[in-house]
């Protein structure tokens, strides 16, 4: 059987199992659709939300990203992982504790105010149209390749999977499809990183090969990795070479932002009580280590399979004929996302550092006018298996890997949108007498509209998946976290507090973003790069950190100079931190 149809047979497959669990789990009630019910077992919930948290970024592209930079990019597993214990420990129980829907919902009722409510809205949807636009992004490589279209078809027929289970579903359809996408994309992950590490070092655990020896060189592999990219004029791999204030910053906005993420938050709401929202965030811990404590690993041998690759030989030899390159390399030239320019006409492939002036004197020697090949960081964990040569079946399952990590996260942050837009927009503002079968069919709606949105937006995304879901975490970042925070840690912030607070970091740093990434992304709008910032060394993807800071102080200092919040909100902020019974403190 050839790859295309053996890819069609396990995509399809995986494809009718979500579609099938989705009319099987059809929302009948608005309980149903926005929560589940609030009858999700912990362990089930804990793998949704690993499904719903482990998107096209961390499957497809942060592998991607690691591998090209190396320890630099490590800020993304340090900042995700850390931003969901942050989340695990800080909102989950007490957010559960509230009862509510919606993130929307328990701002506007803790802030007394439906203005709060409105703008929190207004967040949530710009946060979360800009995290879909990367994994419709990621949809699009996935299909393209393993569909053998371009990168737009893949990237609507992906929409037109989506909208089929989640329309259709709610959170009671998301939540059972997502459990078995994360089964299929923690095998589709984990099954080639094995196979790989196995060839690579002999060691069957990714995560201990990584710092192993490299088998063929006898070398340590990481050793062996800096030398071959060093040879090439790249900085070391396992080095630090960013600046050191963007990076911190970049941790912390990824870390924040995962705390007020609506879309995750909105899986803690599913549970019959606090303490399951507790244990479900345990388990989805563990879920998620499985795949974040192997991408390192994958990265790195990515890359030193990639290079061994384009020079069989050893990077002081000459590189592959581009005639004789292998298939994997022909059919991703087919998506567009690996390119090949003969720029000195001698039909080899030459990939080295162009822009090191270090390594310019040895490329003139060797005859090479700028490096020729042009691999997009989304195809790296996709094409890992095909570099490494492994059997068919691996390929395929990867294939269904990455799709599902992709829907299952568009699939939530869609949700996380119609939720806000019929429950809190339309019931909440603006219709609040209407029936739960039109507010149903609104949310429905709205997910389609959403769809379309996205896909469009998707087709000329603002970075790679990883960068530009990077940007939706700021944004969560410095408009909703400080929000969550304050509403259930302070007594002092009022409802003015709040909004002034989300306006001015949501404003400056989408203004920051739009800055260095176009207006609204149209591309060549924008007024300066992230090579060349606006303020100091920080960058679009990590101005989320300083939007959260100018969100706390402007609600403290906006508070601090109106009226005080009301008695009956005090005390609603301690019975949601405080378990119910608990006396007084004694002093014995």
């Amino acid at each position: 059987m050839d790859q295309f149809t053996l890819n069609l047979l396990v995509v399809g497959a995986t494809f009718a199992l979500y579609i099938g669990i989705a009319i099987w789990a059809r929302a009948g009630s608005t309980s149903e659709f926005y929560a589940a019910g609030r009858g999700v077992h912990p362990v089930t919930n804990g793998m949704a939300t690993a499904a719903d948290w482990m998107s096209a970024a961390s499957f497809i592209s942060m592998a991607g990203l690691i591998a090209f930079t190396g320890y630099d990019n490590s800020s993304f597993l340090m900042g995700w992982t850390g931003g969901y214990v942050l989340l695990a420990l800080l909102l989950a129980p007490y957010l559960r504790k509230f009862g509510k829907f919606t993130v929307p919902e328990f701002i506007g009722d803790r802030f007394y105010s439906p203005t709060a409510r409105l703008v929190a809205v207004i967040c949530l949807i710009v946060a979360s149209v800009t995290y879909v636009i990367g994994q419709m992004t990621g949809v699009g490589v996935a299909f393209s390749r393993f569909l053998e279209v371009d990168v737009a078809t893949g990237l609507f027929i992906g929409a037109g999977v989506v909208f089929c289970y989640a329309v259709l579903g709610g959170m009671k359809g998301v939540t059972y499809t997502q459990v078995a996408q994360y089964c299929v994309l923690i095998t589709a992950y984990t099954i080639p990183a094995i196979f790989i590490s196995l060839q690579l070092t002999g060691n069957p655990i990714p995560g201990l090969g990584l710092f192993g020896e490299h088998t063929a060189s006898g070398e340590p592999l990481l050793q062996k990795l800096d030398q071959v990219v060093q040879e090439l004029g790249f900085a070391s791999y396992t080095g630090h070479h960013a600046d050191t204030l963007n990076m911190l910053l970049f941790t912390i906005s990824l870390m924040i932002g995962t705390a007020g993420l609506p879309h995750v938050i909105m899986r803690f709401f599913t549970v019959p009580k606090v303490a399951d929202a507790r244990w479900s965030a345990g388990w989805t811990l563990i879920f998620i280590a499985l795949l974040y404590l192997t991408a390192p690993a994958v990265g790195a041998m990515a890359r030193l399979n990639l290079i061994d690759t384009v020079y069989p030989n050893g990077t002081q030899a000459q590189p592959l004929e581009y005639e004789a390159r292998p298939d994997w390399m022909k059919n991703w030239e087919v998506t567009g996302l690996l390119k090949f320019e003969d720029k000195n006409g001698d039909g080899q492939i030459q990939w080295y550092n162009d822009k090191s002036d270090a390594f310019a004197a040895t490329a003139t020697a060797n005859g090479w006018q700028g490096s020729e090949l042009s691999v997009n960081r989304d195809i790296l964990v996709l094409a890992n298996p095909e570099i490494a040569q492994l059997p068919a079946w691996v390929i395929a399952v990867v294939a269904a890997g990455g799709l599902a990590a992709a829907l299952s996260t568009a699939a939530g942050l869609l949700l996380a949108i119609s939720s806000a837009v019929s429950h809190d927009l339309f019931k909440g503002q603006l219709t609040p007498n209407m029936s739960e079968k039109a507010e149903l069919l609104t949310a429905r709606i709205s997910m389609a509209v959403a769809i379309g949105v996205a896909t469009y937006l998707g087709l000329n995304p603002p970075g790679f998946a990883a960068q530009t879901v990077a940007l939706a975490f700021g944004l969560a970042a410095a408009s909703l976290f400080p929000a969550l925070m304050m509403g259930i840690f302070s007594k002092t912030i009022n409802n003015k507090g709040a909004v002034a607070g989300m306006l001015m970091g949501l404003v400056t740093t989408l203004i920051y973003i739009f800055l260095h990434k176009g207006w609204f992304f149209i591309p060549g709008t924008n007024s300066f790069s992230d090579a060349d910032p606006l303020l100091l060394t920080i960058k679009s993807t990590s101005f989320g950190a300083v939007g959260a800071a100018l969100n706390f102080a402007t609600a403290y200092f906006v508070s601090k100079a109106t009226d005080p919040v009301p008695d009956d909100i005090v005390q609603l902020v301690e019975s949601v931190r405080i378990p119910k019974g608990a006396g007084a403190a004694v002093d014995h």
